[in-house]
């Protein structure tokens, strides 16, 4: 063993957060920050730098987002454990992660004892959800398996997101409004929701939607 504080670096696009989060761990976390950075790309080029225990990534970021970003880390440093930190708790989002090679998931609201006792066990190779986080996972495992849209249901989901009524919906899709309707009520069974608004939501949040 030794007693050396855990290395890590802080990848955050915005300026204000990461300064926040280099402030809450700046003393009597034994974590040191070898480095910050504000886009993915800089990210990888900290790591390959730096070698820290934990890499402490963003979701949404420019250049190179946080899944991406961690899929890079997982591949070429595997000695780094890479921990999510993120305001985004949707099922799609937490997957995409994991999927990714992401040992934990946070959310911004986490408080310092909080975040500094996941990185610890981060760097101890254990998972580390934010119970938000873990309930998610649990409910979703609990669920049947979700039934895959058709590609015209997908069609029609798109142009509900798009703000469009039925008749503007047929007219894009060159089906009859009746059509629409009877897409409409199968989308509504298969998500298991009662209007439009929530079927994009729930679509969106299964990962059977993808919007850019």
């Amino acid at each position: 063993m030794t007693d050396r504080p855990l290395r890590i670096v802080v990848v955050d696009d915005h300026t204000v957060m990461r300064a926040g989060v280099v402030a809450l761990l700046a003393s009597g976390t034994g974590i040191e920050i070898v480095g910050e950075a504000g886009d993915g790309r800089a990210a990888l080029d900290l790591v390959a730098r730096h070698e820290p225990d934990v890499a402490l990534v963003d979701l949404r970021m420019p250049v190179l987002d946080g899944v991406a970003t961690t899929t890079e880390i997982v591949a070429r440093f595997p000695r780094t454990r890479v921990l999510i930190l993120t305001t985004y708790d949707t099922d799609a989002e937490i997957e995409r992660a994991v999927e990714a090679g992401a040992i934990g998931y946070l959310l911004k609201d986490t408080t310092r004892e909080q975040l500094a006792d996941a990185i610890h066990a981060a760097a101890r190779g254990e998972t580390v959800l934010a119970p938000r986080v873990a309930e998610r996972l649990v409910a979703r495992m609990r669920q049947p398996a979700p039934v895959p849209l058709t590609a015209r249901e997908a069609d029609v989901l798109n142009a509900v997101a798009d703000g469009l009524t039925n008749a503007e919906i047929g007219r894009r899709l060159v089906i009859a409004e009746a059509t629409v309707k009877t897409h409409l009520l199968r989308l509504f069974a298969k998500l298991d929701v009662n209007d439009r608004t929530r079927a994009v939501v729930v679509a969106m949040e299964r990962g059977l939607l993808h919007r850019p």
